[in-house]
C-alpha cells in the first residue's frame, strides 16, 4: 500500500516529533509518522434510527406495489391509496406561474433568494383571506412559507427539549410519530407502539375523536380532518384541547392540511376559531391538497407570537421567535414563481377552481363511502375529508394484498397508522372519477 504524504499537515514547532510506538506496544493505536490514530475512532450515528420501523409506511407500499406489477396483472393498477392528487393545477395558478417565470428572464424583473419566511404579498394575503376573513386574529409576520407541512410537522419538534413528554393520535400520520423517534423521545418499539410516547386511541366508540389525557403532557399532535380516519372535530371538542394546554402549559401542533374539505359550515376551520388558541397553538396548513400542489411544494404554519414555551428555570420563551431562528437557519425559502402561483389560489378566479377540484375529489369520497356502505362495510370520513377509513373485517394487510391481488386497487392498510388502525384500511378520494368507479366495480366482484 502506497504511504500517504502529510507533510503538509502543520507541525509544533516547540516540541520535538515522538518517538514512533508500534501497536504491539501500544495496544488500540495505529501509528504513521507523527501521528497516531485510534482504531476506536470512528463517526457514530444517531443510534434512534434504528428504532424506526423498517421503512416508511408509503415507500414500503410502493415497493409492495412494485413486486406485484413486475408479475404482469391482466388488469392496470389503480391507486387509492396515498393521498397525492392526479388533476392538474389551476388555470389561475399556472397563469400566475408563468408570469413569474417570464419576471425570472428579464434582468430588471429578476429576484435571487427571497425571505425565508416567504413573500409579503404571499404572507398577507394568507394572513387575511384564510384568518382575519373569518375573526381569527393571525398577522402577516405569524405566516412562515415553507415547501411542504410534512416538513414542517416534522421538524417543529426540534425546538423543544428531549424529554417533553409527547402526546399522539393512534392511528396517526407516521410523521409525528418518525420525527419524535429521531429526536430520541422514545423507548424501543413493542406490540405496535413506541414506549415513552403518551398513545390517544380514536376509535369507534369515540368516533374517532382521541380523548384529553388523564394526565399532563407538553407536545399535542392533532390533525382535522383527520388523516387517516377523516374525521373531523366539532368546536366544543376542539375548545376542550385547547383549555386543556392552557391548563397544562403545553403546546398543539394542529395540522389542518385538509380544511379546505370541511363543508359543514358548524366545523372549525381552523384552530384559531377557538377562544384562547393563539396562546397554546400552532397550525400547519398546505396548498398541496387545497390547490393540487404536491408536485409544486407550498405551504405555510402559523406560530402566533402569543405562544409560549419554557425554560428549565421556567423562563417563558416565544415560539415565534425559537421557529423563527430554525426556520432562517436551515431554510431558504420556497422559489418566487410558486408563491406567485399559491398567492393565485386566493384569486376569483383561483377560488373558483380549487372549489371545482375539491368537489370533484368529494363527490369520489361519496361514491366510495356509498358502494363500501352497500357492500357491507363500516365507514368513517369521506364527508368533511378525501379520506374514507373503512373497517375491513380482518387483518389490515392480508386486506390490503386481497384488493392489490384480486382487484387491482390499492388502499393503505390501517395497522400502518398505528395499533388502533389494526383491521382497518384507508381508501383516498384522490384519482380519476372514471378510476373511482372501476375500482369500486373490482372491489365489489371480490368481495361479493
Amino acid at each position: 500500500m502506497n504511504s500517504v504524504d502529510i507533510s503538509f499537515l502543520p507541525q509544533a514547532e516547540d516540541t520535538a516529533p515522538p518517538k514512533e510506538v508500534s501497536t504491539s506496544q501500544e495496544c488500540g493505536y495505529i501509528t504513521n509518522n507523527h501521528h497516531r490514530y485510534s482504531d476506536t475512532h470512528m463517526i457514530k450515528i444517531n443510534e434512534h434510527f434504528h428504532k424506526l420501523q423498517s421503512s416508511y409506511l408509503f415507500s414500503d407500499i410502493a415497493k409492495r406495489v412494485a413486486a406485484y406489477e413486475r408479475t404482469g396483472p391482466e388488469h392496470g393498477i389503480i391507486k387509492l391509496g396515498i393521498g397525492d392528487v392526479t388533476r392538474a393545477l389551476p388555470k389561475a395558478c399556472i397563469e400566475a406561474f408563468h408570469r413569474a417565470v417570464d419576471e425570472m428572464a428579464d434582468d430588471a424583473t429578476f429576484r435571487g433568494y427571497g425571505p425565508e419566511q416567504g413573500y409579503d404579498f404571499l404572507r398577507e394575503t394568507i394572513a387575511r383571506e384564510d384568518f382575519q376573513a373569518r375573526g381569527a386574529p393571525i398577522e402577516a409576520d405569524e405566516v412562515f412559507v415553507s415547501d411542504g407541512a410534512k416538513c414542517d410537522s416534522g421538524n417543529f419538534q426540534e425546538l423543544f427539549a428531549t424529554g417533553v413528554s409527547v402526546a399522539i393520535p393512534d392511528p396517526v400520520y407516521p410523521v409525528y410519530v418518525d420525527s419524535n423517534v429521531m429526536a430520541g423521545r422514545t423507548g424501543p418499539w413493542r406490540d405496535g407502539r413506541y414506549a415513552g410516547l403518551v398513545y390517544l386511541d380514536a376509535t369507534r366508540e369515540n368516533h374517532f375523536i382521541p380523548e384529553l389525557p388523564k394526565a399532563p403532557v407538553d407536545l399535542i399532535y392533532l390533525c382535522f380532518p383527520n388523516n387517516p380516519t377523516g374525521a373531523a372535530i366539532t368546536r366544543a371538542a376542539l375548545q376542550a384541547w385547547v383549555d386543556y394546554a392552557r391548563q397544562n402549559k403545553a403546546l398543539i401542533l394542529y395540522d389542518a392540511a385538509y380544511e379546505a374539505f370541511i363543508r359543514d359550515e358548524d366545523l372549525p376551520r381552523t384552530i384559531y376559531d377557538v377562544q384562547g388558541a393563539r396562546e397554546v397553538a400552532v397550525e400547519f396548513r398546505s396548498f398541496s391538497k387545497t390547490a393540487g400542489f404536491t408536485g409544486t411544494r407550498c405551504a405555510y404554519t402559523v406560530v402566533p407570537k402569543g405562544c409560549m414555551a419554557y425554560t428549565e428555570t421556567g423562563e417563558p420563551i416565544s415560539v415565534h421567535s425559537l421557529w423563527n431562528r430554525r426556520h432562517t437557519t436551515k431554510f431558504n425559502s420556497v422559489s418566487y414563481p410558486v408563491q406567485r402561483a399559491a398567492e393565485a389560489v386566493y384569486s376569483p378566479e383561483g377560488r373558483r377552481q380549487v372549489h371545482e377540484r375539491i368537489a370533484y375529489y368529494l363527490n369520489n369520497a361519496k361514491y366510495i363511502r356509498e358502494k363500501m356502505i352497500a357492500m357491507g362495510y363500516e365507514c368513517a370520513g369521506g364527508e368533511n375529508s378525501p379520506y374514507l377509513w373503512i373497517d375491513g373485517k380482518t387483518d389490515s394487510w392480508e386486506f390490503f394484498s386481497l384488493l392489490l391481488t384480486r382487484a387491482g386497487v390499492v388502499c393503505t392498510p390501517g395497522a400502518g397508522f398505528g395499533r388502533c388502525g389494526r383491521g382497518y384500511i384507508r381508501i383516498s378520494a384522490f384519482n380519476s372519477f372514471e378510476n373511482v368507479t372501476e375500482a369500486m366495480a373490482r372491489i365489489g366482484k371480490v368481495l361479493s
